[in-house]
């Protein structure tokens, strides 16, 4: 038994020969990005905005705005009244939910991030969720950082994905 090989060429697996494919852009050059760090943990918070706006500069973003707010709880607010101005590409939340005792841990992190999400749904702003949701101080300290980092990279990926998006639809 033999096999001949395939008349037209293979592409490679999962994929269509014929897919036009939107690459990610990491490349911050001219977006504006507005940042919400919630103040409760600040010291974590810090880490995670220390973090993020270290790799904003890296990817080249020179425009960006901090609003800080009480808790995770204020933070879809916020991040609503900026995604609506129009004035920016992406927007990033920061925070931190350490749990504790009771129930609260669980309202605030569900919460922050359901707000979060519907406003990014209603408005087509992305937004970078880096609200940590933790067991105790020391997984958030290890976390924050590389959080942080990657909320900014996430926030300029999207944005330029947005546009692309937007410029491909009919």
């Amino acid at each position: 038994m033999s096999f001949s090989p395939p008349a037209e060429p293979t592409a490679p697996a999962g994929r269509c020969l014929d897919l036009r494919e939107i690459e990610p852009r990491l490349d911050g050059a001219g977006l504006r990005i507005g940042i919400v760090m919630a103040r409760f943990n600040r010291s974590v918070g810090e880490g995670l905005l220390s973090g993020c706006c270290h790799e904003l500069r890296r990817l080249g973003v020179a425009d960006v705005t901090l609003a800080s707010v009480p808790g995770a709880l204020e933070i879809p607010l916020a991040v609503q009244t900026m995604a609506q101005s129009g004035k920016y590409a992406a927007l990033v939340a920061l925070g931190c939910v350490i749990r504790g005792e009771t129930y609260h841990f669980e309202i605030v992190a569900n919460e922050s991030a359901r707000g979060i999400t519907d406003v990014q749904l209603a408005t087509g702003v992305p937004i970078a969720n880096a609200v940590l949701t933790v067991e105790n101080d020391d997984q958030a300290e290890v976390r924050m950082t590389q959080k942080g980092l990657e909320a900014a990279q996430c926030a300029v990926e999207m944005a330029h994905l947005q546009q692309a998006l937007r410029r491909a639809v009919p």
